[in-house]
């Protein structure tokens, strides 16, 4: 293979690059850490304008003509940006007010009864007589109200400097805010030019790579962009179903709390495989302030609702939306979620497909290739 002069400048512009990021890997981590800190809102912006660009293209697929309207007409875009923006900002709003409210009143509840179910649970407790009458006698003298007003005592006040963390908190709070309208600022300038910034991207890797690597690329990328808009459309498709059938179940089984649940069942089942597990949690949390039979009745439909999810709904809704058997989204789920958590959890379906895709294309291609080549070759009677 023949080197040019050009090829060797990259090669050893790449090596020397390599030997100062180990010779000098402190700088380099830190600067990188730096570079990647000052780009965070652009990461979030360039996320969040992904996910509004799924409904803004569905919405822009209905929107009228308005033939006689121009200022409609050429506002489609916009217009279609900002409904869908209220459209996430209008379900997430949803869910928090259909929780908060009852979340708090619960846990609120919970602490005005602690007392006596703590008395009950030591009367309980003697009529077994597994547990000394010491230690019966002791547990009975402890003030159980007076000793949650100490944990929360600890918990609210028990802090050695209050301003200190008070202007720690209201720092955090205004820089994720700061970050956050950065965010959605750059996610609408994204969204309002993405036509004209793919363009400008294309013709700059064009000119840079071979057409063959390009190519390569082009088509990677267009495969995990088809998988994760499927991915995501899809995930939302299952939350739907199990938020419905969860606040269905609970209304035929009269569990109180049926339709904030479902929504928080819904909303929690975003979470690939776990987030129903999320959902109950709270959910039997909220259910046991009013009847705690209820909550475990509450918990065996959950555990019988979500092996239903798990095996049957969320494999077939999600894993054929995105073109991935069954057993490869329970084992993405597995491995994504074991290496890197819920973040794993979220990623590892939309990768493994696309990754499953690639590769069945490949194969194919190789083996249509082969199968032609083996075709073309002269029979043996041809030869004699």
């Amino acid at each position: 293979m023949k080197i040019n002069k050009a090829d060797c400048v990259r090669i050893f512009v790449s090596v020397f690059l390599l030997f100062l990021c180990i010779r000098y890997w402190s700088i380099a981590e830190h600067f990188a850490a730096l570079v990647l800190g000052a780009a965070w809102p652009l990461i979030i912006g360039a996320a969040i304008a992904y996910i509004i660009n799924i409904l803004m293209t569905l919405y822009e697929r209905h929107y009228p003509k308005f033939k006689r309207f121009r200022f409609l007409r050429e506002s489609k875009r916009m217009l279609c940006i900002i409904a869908a923006i209220i459209t996430l900002v209008a379900i997430i709003s949803l869910v928090i007010v259909l929780v908060a409210p009852q979340l708090t009143s619960c846990i609120k509840l919970i602490i005005s009864l602690f007392p006596q179910a703590m008395s009950e649970f030591i009367i309980w407790l003697d009529s077994l007589d597994i547990v000394s009458d010491d230690a019966i006698s002791m547990l009975s003298s402890i003030n159980w109200q007076s000793k949650i007003g100490q944990i929360f005592g600890v918990l609210t006040s028990g802090i050695s400097n209050v301003m200190t963390v008070l202007m720690d908190t209201l720092t955090k709070v205004f820089s994720a805010i700061v970050t956050a309208f950065l965010s959605i600022i750059f996610a609408i300038y994204l969204l309002s030019g993405k036509e004209r910034i793919s363009r400008q991207v294309s013709a700059v890797a064009r000119h840079f790579l071979k057409e063959k690597l390009y190519s390569r690329i082009s088509y990677a990328l267009g495969v995990l962009n088809d998988c994760f808009r499927k991915y995501i459309i899809g995930q939302c498709t299952e939350a739907v179903i199990l938020g419905g059938l969860c606040t269905l179940g609970m209304l035929l089984l009269r569990i109180p709390y049926a339709t904030m649940i479902g929504a928080l069942t819904a909303f929690t089942a975003l979470i690939p495989i776990a987030g129903a597990y999320i959902g109950a949690g709270v959910g039997a949390f909220m259910i046991v302030t009013v009847s705690p039979v209820k909550a475990v009745i509450f918990l065996v439909f959950i555990l019988l609702l979500q092996q239903i999810e798990g095996n049957i709904i969320y494999p077939r809704v999600v894993g054929s939306s995105i073109g991935l058997p069954g057993i490869w989204v329970l084992a993405a789920v597995t491995v994504g979620g074991g290496m890197f958590g819920v973040a794993g959890m979220l990623l590892a379906v939309p990768v493994a497909a696309a990754a499953y895709k690639m590769l069945r294309n490949y194969v194919v291609v190789a083996t249509t290739e082969k199968i032609a080549v083996c075709e073309n070759e002269p029979s043996s009677d041809e030869d004699v």
